[in-house]
């Protein structure tokens, strides 16, 4: 696990190309605080340069980057893991190709040479890396399938930059990006911005599952897809049969990304994917393994009686930290502004907590991420399936008497997030258009409410439609629909940010054993009714795994990773919250529209309603914007 860096520039024989790879790799220290390394390539037209730092978590003594071939021909810088590397390592042994090292970024470099850049889909894991190929004058930058791995490059007149994060990019860029006005309406509508865009213009994120083919010769760029989605046919399959085929794929991949020289935990929340990956690493391990879980004072957040359940349960070493709204407090700045651009998933703040503690135990913890997306587990695809039978019933002009009837008697003071804030989000997301999906998804702003707040400038007709080409779904109407979405837009916007960004934060690798191809294909060959049956959530998972557990517990709700920031902006917050709305802070901006946002704040810190969600967002904007952009 490491984070990497590179440029391609005109030839300038004046500058000091390895002071300026090696800023960039200072600014992302924390990602690899055991190594570094860096590769300086220069030709009569052009400088290469890459870099990288690395956390040892596998091969410690021999796997240093950058790694060349045998002939110097190609060299790489990598970040993430091969879980499959000694099963190609072994394929490459046998057609006769030798290693120098037992490092999975070595068996990238051969596979590259041996199959081309076809050697990218061979590949199972989470991945950024970039291959400088002398012979063919090439560079090849990739990200793994999910984009559990980031990677930001931006195209210059001289060449490109790239990085894992846009800190190290940002720094080396002749002047100022100007903030994208696409990227912004992402943020207030989303609280994050997917792939491909960013929050500055020009620079973009490499999607999911694509590589960049940079010519050498041409200075041009072209963003490729590692393999085309699969064909994916429906399994002529019993229940019985798929259950069991379930619970096979979902331990083997818990195997296979335990692999590790260094000691190892998981993430115990107390939820059904974080139980079952625990569970799954626990069978295996001869000894008992570790597990860490947050906990929280306000007790309507907390749920560690879940988590200690299950730690009783596979007899784990387990560590629990209940945390204060003091204990964060002193880390909201440097978590928020660690991002980059404005991320507003508050669930970043305990996730940091978690790994922050995690990492004084171990180097890498094994996490549930994915078990929604793969096994259809989010109260929004129910909500998707209640929004086609409502709307089927009740007319829209009947709905809206409804809605209007119903917001005072909603409006709830409190961030409690109780069933008034539950009521109030199922009827806010029903919509009568084809664009019902992306208004469930529209965590922040929607489009009905988002032109009161933006100036008409930063607003758009079709703000999705690139997303839409992309996933190939224009009216999203099935549980796979939602999901295929979910995996191109809210896995890899949100979620695997949220965690990358926070883990690394702490130099701590966290894996995802739900993010497996191979697991992601077969969940897509089984008819829905398996995943959700009725509104029994994830429900061939639970099955596969419900006699592991006490009767009914895998059936419990769960709250989701929250903190109460609703209650915070009204106390500590406030007074740094209040500074944004200000007069002359909101004029010079030129980007809201003063009155409307100053009163959605202003009823929110007074109490007169909930706007947790809007102001946060709004908040986590401000805060990159002041602390952030201004500075650059």
């Amino acid at each position: 696990m490491c984070g990497i860096n590179g440029f391609i520039e005109l030839n300038t024989a004046s500058k000091d190309y390895v002071a300026l790879i090696n800023s960039m790799n200072d600014l992302i220290i924390h990602r690899g605080p055991d190594d570094d390394g860096i590769y300086i390539h220069k030709n009569s037209d052009q400088v290469i340069g890459m870099g990288m730092r690395r956390l040892s978590i596998i091969d410690l003594h021999t796997g240093s980057q950058p790694i060349h071939s045998d002939d110097h021909n190609c060299t790489i810088v990598f970040n993430g893991e091969i879980y499959n590397f000694l099963e190609l390592r072994h394929q490459l042994k046998e057609v006769g190709i030798s290693f120098n090292t037992t490092s999975d970024t070595e068996v990238i470099l051969k596979l590259y040479e041996y199959y081309g850049e076809d050697s990218f889909k061979l590949l199972d894991g989470m991945f950024a890396f970039s291959i400088h190929d002398k012979k063919k004058n090439k560079i090849f930058i990739a990200r793994d399938f999910f984009g559990e791995k980031p990677l930001y490059y931006t195209k210059t007149a001289e060449g490109l930059i790239w990085s894992s994060e846009l800190k190290s990019l940002v720094k080396v860029l002749p002047e100022k990006p100007a903030i994208s006005k696409t990227g912004l309406e992402l943020f207030f509508r989303l609280t994050y911005i997917p792939a491909p865009f960013t929050i500055y213009q020009q620079i973009n994120k490499l999607e999911s599952n694509h590589y960049i083919c940079f010519d050498l010769n041409s200075n041009s760029l072209e963003v490729r897809p590692i393999s085309h989605p699969p064909r994916i046919l429906k399994n002529d399959i019993s229940f019985k049969d798929a259950k069991l085929k379930t619970r096979e794929l979902v331990y083997d991949s818990v195997i296979s990304r335990s692999v590790s020289d260094v000691p190892i935990g998981t993430f115990l929340s107390g939820g059904v994917d974080s139980s079952i990956v625990s569970l799954c690493l626990s069978k295996y391990k001869s000894t008992p393994i570790d597990t860490f879980s947050i906990g929280f004072e306000k007790k309507s957040y907390d749920e560690t009686d879940k988590s200690q359940t299950v730690a009783k349960l596979i007899g784990s070493h387990h560590h629990e930290f209940i945390i204060n709204e003091q204990d964060l407090q002193e880390d909201v700045h440097r978590i928020l502004l660690n991002f980059d651009e404005p991320f507003a998933d508050s669930s970043s703040l305990p996730t940091f907590m978690v790994s922050k503690k995690t990492s004084d135990y171990v180097k890498v913890a094994l996490t549930g991420d994915g078990g929604d997306e793969l096994f259809g587990g989010y109260n929004k695809y129910y909500m998707g399936k209640l929004n086609k039978r409502y709307t089927q019933i009740i007319p829209e002009k009947i709905h809206d008497r409804l809605l209007s009837a119903t917001a005072p008697l909603l409006n709830d003071k409190d961030d409690s997030r109780g069933i008034k804030y539950k009521m109030k989000r199922l009827l806010n997301s029903v919509d009568y258009s084809d664009a019902f999906y992306w208004e469930i998804i529209s965590l922040g702003y929607t489009a009905n409410t988002i032109h009161q707040y933006l100036k008409p400038s930063y607003l758009s007709e079709e703000l999705f439609e690139q997303f839409k080409t992309h996933s190939g779904i224009q009216k999203p109407t099935t549980l796979t629909d939602y999901r295929i979405i979910d995996k191109h837009v809210s896995l890899e916007g949100d979620m695997l940010v949220k965690v990358d960004r926070t883990s690394m934060l702490n130099s701590l690798e966290c894996r995802a054993p739900f993010l497996n191809k191979t697991l992601w294909e077969y969940t897509h060959s089984l008819p829905e009714s398996f995943l959700m049956k009725g509104w029994n959530k994830k429900y061939i998972l639970k099955e596969a795994f419900k006699d592991d557990f006490p009767k009914g517990f895998l059936d419990k709700s769960k709250s989701g990773f929250g903190v109460p920031v609703g209650d915070w902006l009204r106390k500590s917050l406030k007074n740094e919250l209040l500074s944004y709305v200000e007069d002359s802070q909101l004029n010079t901006q030129n980007i809201f529209n003063t009155r409307a946002i100053q009163e959605l704040v202003h009823d929110h810190v007074d109490s007169k309603a909930d706007n947790t969600f809007k102001v946060w967002t709004f908040y986590c904007f401000q805060k990159w914007y002041y602390n952030t952009y201004l500075k650059l």
